[in-house]
């Protein structure tokens, strides 16, 4: 009798009990059940997008490319006709000209326009000339300032200068001829190791920032020990280099040394041939084998190679 009682007391339900229950269930059956309803719903209500606006911007686009490349047809049909030039900042197009034989010493306005010439740098050729400048070699142009060196190598098989003249004492010892299409030019011989840049600037195809470096070279190395070494100038090409060499010497082959047992690592890395990449192993290598008693004990140092050691003694001292 006693389970009958508790079966009774938990399974009867009154009215308001069946619908609560009732309510409960409909409640469950709409959280799991609603949203596949809803997800299906909404598929078959999806609208299609409208593609039409695509279509118009891809007409269009097809529009433009073909207007492109009918413009860049243009533009290589006409591109025999120009040329890049370079502005302070940038380059615009502009006629090459025409090409002619000429003497720049007595060439008009007209003519170096005519060349193709911008009319800053033929003011530039014209204000140089009326102040008593004068083209002894054809070289020469290259060194006026806005002519951009593209421009001078289109130049250069058209110049001819007559009766061109070098100013120098009668004595021409230091003076090598050479000759250039059938004429006579002459370059003073110059010592690699005492000159300046206007005495290297002198030089065929050597220009203010060639010198510049060929002398700030021969400073941070502390002098020249062979006349191969100019050829190591950063920017130096070595079909200019060739061009120059019979012209230089070595008379005065006093070099400025460093002492390995005394200097910094500073020292020795600011010297082109060593840099940092042996200063700190020959100091390292000091600072525990102690000062170095000849200059071969350097090639003790792992990473001095014979063909290293070759190149950097003549800049070394041990006192």
């Amino acid at each position: 009798m006693g389970w009958k009682k508790i079966v009774a007391d938990y399974f009867t339900f009154t009215r308001k009990d069946r619908i609560a229950i009732l309510v409960l269930v409909v409640l469950i059956l709409v959280v799991i059940f609603a949203p596949t309803i809803v997800y299906r719903s909404s598929a078959k209500s999806s609208v299609l997008p409208d593609t039409a606006w695509m279509t118009a911007v891809k007409k269009l686009e097809l529009k433009e490319e073909n207007t492109d490349r009918f413009t860049d047809r243009t533009n290589r049909d006409n591109s025999s006709n120009y040329q890049y030039d370079r502005s302070d900042k940038e380059y615009f197009n502009r006629s090459k000209g025409e090409l002619f034989y000429f003497d720049p010493n007595t060439l008009n306005a007209e003519g170096w326009r005519k060349l193709g010439l911008r009319d800053k740098t033929v003011k530039t050729i014209q204000n140089y000339l009326a102040k008593g400048g004068h083209f002894y070699k054809p070289e020469d142009l290259s060194k006026i300032y806005g002519l951009f060196e593209d421009e001078y190598a289109r130049l250069e098989p058209y110049i001819r200068i007559e009766g061109k003249k070098i100013n120098s004492s009668p004595a021409i010892a230091n003076e090598i001829p050479s000759s250039r299409a059938g004429k006579t030019e002459r370059y003073k011989v110059i010592d690699i190791n005492t000159a300046d840049t206007s005495a290297f600037i002198s030089l065929p195809g050597i220009g203010s920032k060639l010198a510049a470096r060929i002398v700030n070279f021969r400073d941070k190395l502390g002098g020249f020990y062979v006349i191969s070494q100019v050829a190591e100038t950063y920017g130096l090409p070595d079909s200019t280099f060739q061009k120059i060499k019979q012209y230089l010497k070595l008379d005065n082959a006093s070099l400025k040394k460093i002492n390995i047992n005394t200097a910094s690592i500073d020292d020795l890395k600011a010297h082109p041939y060593i840099k940092y990449a042996l200063a700190n192993p020959i100091i390292a290598y000091r600072k525990e084998h102690g000062p170095f008693l000849k200059l071969e004990d350097i090639k003790k140092v792992m990473v001095v190679t014979e063909d290293m050691y070759q190149k950097i003694y003549p800049y070394l001292s041990i006192e």
